[in-house]
């Protein structure tokens, strides 16, 4: 795989808008909100790209014609060379080949030939995860049903500001998704539920921004799961949206249980699944 200079992601964009799945990430890539990077097949006539976002998103797409990219793209997942150093969730473009290609190789990586001739215990942290990823679409008519029947919603939520940001080290927070706290500030938007000591309990935040739309990313620190609280502040962002124009995103795994059930309780529903391979990498 080549990597392309960031001068020319633009170039890439017209691809991007004819994916036919949530890929926001891919685009604050592309339009160098993130400092992500973009690999392609050819850098004078390129056909296919593979579009990774820092926080360790990731997105195929384009031609598979050019052997030698698809066997990169190959090595780089299986990454049996130690190429890649950091751990991925992979996506393709449903309308091409990769899918098929992707899962080819994810089987023959994680047989036992693949996995050092043996599948052994340690070997198993090498296999590549066959997840779903689904993608959702707000009901506003459900939305509004589930906040009536929600009622009033706890006091102490309020705005995610650059404290808050400073604050959230762990778990899906915004610092994996925005350049710092002043970017976030500016561009972003968010709400957290705070603790009777001002320390921050949940937090629903903007994790993409762009053509009208918001993704939605939510954190519950472990010793406030359970109740309720990411549901407060995820209503409190939505309802953001929807005052300032905004489309709010969902998208998640479909084993992550907590994730896809918030979804449904909060008026979303799924319109699309695809495969999500989670690409593992050991230090």
């Amino acid at each position: 795989m080549i990597e392309l200079e960031a001068g020319k992601y633009a170039q890439v964009l017209p691809m991007l808008d004819l994916v036919e799945i949530n890929s926001l990430f891919a685009r604050v890539v592309l339009e160098r909100t993130v400092t992500g990077k973009v690999y392609t097949d050819n850098p004078d006539d390129p056909r296919a790209y593979y579009i990774a976002h820092p926080y360790g998103m990731s997105l195929v797409l384009g031609d598979t014609g050019n052997t030698a990219f698809v066997d990169a793209v190959c090595e780089y997942i299986t990454n049996n060379k130690g190429g890649r150093r950091t751990a991925e969730w992979l996506q393709a473009d449903p309308a091409g080949e990769w899918t098929g290609i992707i899962e080819a190789a994810a089987a023959l990586h994680n047989s036992p030939i693949g996995l050092d001739g043996g599948f052994r215990a340690e070997a198993s942290s090498r296999a590549i995860q066959c997840n779903t990823r689904v993608n959702f679409i707000l009901d506003r008519t459900a939305f509004a049903a589930a906040k009536k029947a929600a009622g009033s919603q706890p006091a102490h939520i309020a705005r995610l500001n650059g404290e808050h940001f400073t604050m959230l080290e762990q778990g899906v927070v915004p610092r994996f998704f925005w350049r710092d706290a002043a970017h976030f500030t500016a561009e972003g938007a968010g709400f957290v539920l705070l603790t009777a000591e001002g320390d921050v309990a949940a937090a629903a935040f903007s994790s993409c921004r762009a053509l009208g739309q918001l993704e939605i990313g939510i954190e519950t620190l472990q010793a406030h799961r359970g109740k309720g609280y990411a549901f407060a502040v995820s209503l409190a962002l939505i309802e953001y949206c929807l005052e300032h124009g905004l489309e709010p995103v969902w998208a998640c795994r479909q084993e992550n249980t907590g994730s896809y059930r918030l979804a449904q309780k909060l008026g979303f529903r799924p319109v699309l699944t695809l495969p999500y391979f989670g690409l593992a990498y050991e230090a």
